[in-house]
């Protein structure tokens, strides 16, 4: 099977992380792939906060889990947060965050890491907690949040993939 597509089928969303920081490297090499998603007219509306921070990853976790109404970690110990955020001005904002999100994941299948969609990120960055982040960073415009990309080494065995559904695809002939 084609290398890219043995990654895609085999990706599986990990829910237990172990504690180590994976290096730098594959941390960037999972971001760039996810620059390269493709985006509308190609305005490249997305971008991509790398929270290797603990305390900072902490604070998000603990914001995420107030919007969710629990008080767990919904980032499942992942040790590295990518979040996408996405330029509301752009027709095609959530789509082009989206993409940016299905490269991240792919990507980190690709360089051995677990990885997971956590959702939230748009109520996140309505708080003013989440404003206060943006202009620490100084990030300026009409950004609404699309998604947290978890990232690290997975915990334990990656699941098996559940069976397709029926009638997923139509053809027409």
């Amino acid at each position: 099977m084609n290398e890219t597509l043995n990654t895609i089928l085999s990706r599986r969303s990990v829910k237990a992380y172990k504690p180590e920081m994976p290096p730098q490297e594959l941390i960037d090499e999972v971001i760039k792939a996810g620059t390269y998603a493709p985006t509308g007219m190609n305005r490249q509306s997305p971008i991509i906060i790398s929270v290797t921070d603990k305390a900072t990853r902490d604070r998000l976790s603990k914001l995420n889990a107030e919007i969710m109404g629990g008080s767990g970690d919904p980032f499942y110990g992942a040790p590295v947060v990518l979040i996408v955020l996405a330029d509301k001005s752009v027709p095609t904002y959530i789509y082009d965050g989206s993409l940016v999100m299905a490269n991240l994941l792919n990507a980190a299948n690709a360089v051995g890491l677990g990885s997971c969609w956590i959702h939230r990120a748009k109520e996140e960055f309505q708080t003013a907690e989440g404003k206060e982040l943006l202009n620490s960073l100084g990030i300026e415009g009409d950004f609404e949040g699309i998604g947290h990309c978890i990232l690290g080494y997975p915990a334990g065995e990656i699941p098996a993939a559940k069976p397709r559904k029926e009638n997923w695809v139509f053809h027409i002939d």
